[in-house]
């Protein structure tokens, strides 16, 4: 209590020691000074608020500045950002350029080249158009096809000729339905299995029986003109095979020397082997690159190189067969196989072959 009362009184002797006590003859004069402190003190306050708002604007626009600037700022980087992006940009497209460039000129030169093959096909189709009309013209394929069929026409004629010149006949013991049988297949079949051929017995050429003994030593009991028969029988093959061969235009592998009933047959490389009197022919004949030949008939000679002949001349027939598209009936049949050839050339078939 005592301590409130303390307060109390230290505060009434602040109070009394503000207040100011003014006399009645300068209250006047304190009047008009407050009036005027009151003015000042109003003015004062205008202009604070004055001063204030000033500042308060200018606050307000150096904020926004700032935030300009903050801004400005942002899109110089952005800018820098954009710059760099489109130097980047500059780069690629400048490398692009430069390719499309090296492609157009590459592109410009394939032009020039597929230019240059198209001149060059239009040359070639023209050419092959021309080649085209000539050979559908006269002297085309079709005249060609007619020129070969009149040549294989012509063919025939002459080795019809041939035929009469050296028919090859069945003998009487066999009858003419025989002969068609045998050589009913006189196609480009040649021999088929079931179809039996003549024997060689059974057939002659102008008449003559071709008899090859077999490979054995002559003998002086051997009838002389059975070998000559043979020797001429095979004379007329060889001559009719050389004629053949010459219409057809064929070189033959095993070439002839005629000379009839004394004929001989060419072979340049021999698979006989050559007996003791033969040696010194051979040797010369190997030396000198001529071919070796060998006989056609029988009389005089050693049966295997006479044997050996008749192969070959049979190869020679072969030879023929194979080029018309016919197989051979073998290697005994001579007379046979002249007989195919000659059924084969005459048919209708071979005009179209």
């Amino acid at each position: 209590m005592e301590s409130k009362k303390k307060t109390v009184e230290e505060k009434n002797k602040d109070h009394e020691e503000k207040v100011k006590i003014v006399d009645w003859e300068d209250y006047q004069h304190e009047l008009a000074r407050l009036s005027s402190l009151s003015f000042a003190v109003n003015e004062a306050n205008q202009k604070k608020c004055l001063i204030q708002e000033k500042l308060n604007s200018c606050l307000q626009l150096e904020a926004g500045s700032i935030n300009w600037s903050n801004q400005l700022d942002e899109m110089r980087e952005k800018l820098e950002a954009r710059k760099l992006v489109m130097g980047n940009m500059s780069m690629n497209l400048k490398v692009v350029q430069e390719k499309a460039k090296k492609q157009e000129d590459q592109l410009n030169s394939e032009i020039r080249s597929l230019l240059m093959a198209g001149t060059s096909l239009s040359v070639a189709s023209r050419s092959l158009q021309e080649e085209n009309n000539c050979l559908a013209g006269e002297r085309g394929y079709v005249h060609l096809k007619n020129v070969q069929k009149l040549l294989r026409a012509r063919q025939q004629l002459m080795v019809f000729q041939v035929s009469l010149l050296y028919p090859v006949k069945v003998v009487s013991g066999h009858t003419f339905e025989q002969e068609l049988e045998s050589f009913s297949n006189s196609n480009k079949s040649g021999n088929p299995s079931g179809v039996k051929p003549l024997d060689a017995g059974s057939l002659t050429i102008s008449g003559l029986h071709l008899n090859v003994l077999p490979f054995k030593k002559m003998s002086f009991f051997n009838d002389k003109k059975e070998v000559q028969s043979s020797a001429t029988a095979l004379g007329y093959v060889a001559h009719a095979v050389s004629l053949i061969a010459f219409y057809l235009e064929i070189p033959l592998r095993y070439p002839l020397r005629l000379g009839g009933s004394r004929t001989y047959i060419c072979d340049y490389a021999p698979s006989v082997e050559p007996t003791s009197a033969d040696f010194t022919s051979i040797s010369l004949s190997s030396s000198s690159s001529k071919p070796m030949e060998f006989p056609l008939f029988l009389e005089g000679q050693d049966t295997t190189r006479s044997a050996y002949a008749v192969f070959l001349l049979n190869k020679d027939l072969e030879q023929l067969l194979n080029v018309i598209g016919v197989e051979s009936l073998g290697p005994r049949h001579v007379l046979a196989n002249l007989k195919l050839l000659v059924n084969n050339i005459l048919s209708p078939e071979y005009i179209n072959l």
